[in-house]
């Protein structure tokens, strides 16, 4: 029987964990719902759910989803692709952990209340996210399809990724008053959290079978 070595089942604990704090935001997010009725899809971003009762839970789940970015980032560094643009999608990651960290510092302003600071920094912090992470998208999608150790997932890796990038268009294009953006908002957070998610699994796949090459 093989020696068994405690390093081995360590290697995956950045993408699990990862992956733990994605569905973390998505169950926090899931739950909102439920507890703010009031808050109608329709007419409600998700970043509302952090004004008013229960706004700890949301604000929780941005840090959730921060910390899975930076979770991912690292992983991403450590066994993901070695180019130039799977190293500048990683570290776009961490931009965007360091732009939710501030949104969940700074709650919004809902749309009917008068603008403050800290709404505008939430707003700043939005657009920050929303560069940061469709940046990194373009560039992992990229660098997966051009190296032959993620190119079996290419296929799976562009229609995620084009997914996000509708869901994405779909948003920007109603984001003024009397459009559905809270639905189109919740349909690209949807988009996003399947997409990291499965960058999550693919990076754990990945280190196992360099992990099962090493020692074969």
């Amino acid at each position: 029987m093989p020696e068994h070595d405690p390093r081995r089942d360590r290697s995956t604990i950045l993408p699990t964990a990862a992956a733990g704090f994605f569905l973390y935001f998505a169950a926090a997010l899931l739950l909102m719902h439920v507890i703010r009725p009031d808050y109608t899809m329709v007419d409600h971003m998700i970043s509302d759910y952090a004004v008013g009762r229960f706004g700890w839970i949301m604000t929780t789940a941005f840090v959730s989803l921060a910390i899975g970015c930076l979770t991912l980032a690292i992983g991403l560094f450590r066994a993901g692709p070695t180019s130039w643009l799977g190293r500048t999608g990683a570290a776009l990651l961490v931009v965007a952990f360091a732009g939710l960290i501030v949104t969940a510092l700074f709650p919004t302003d809902l749309e009917t209340a008068p603008s403050t600071p800290t709404g505008d920094i939430h707003t700043i912090s939005f657009l920050v996210n929303i560069v940061s992470i469709l940046l990194s998208t373009i560039c992992l999608s990229l660098s997966y399809a051009a190296e032959p150790r993620w190119r079996p997932r290419r296929a799976a890796v562009l229609v995620s990724a084009g997914l996000l990038i509708a869901a994405f268009i779909g948003q920007y294009l109603t984001l003024h008053r009397g459009a559905p953006y809270g639905i189109t908002n919740r349909l690209f957070v949807a988009a996003l959290i399947t997409w990291l998610i499965l960058n999550s699994l693919w990076l754990k796949l990945a280190m196992i079978q360099r992990r099962e090459f090493g020692t074969a």
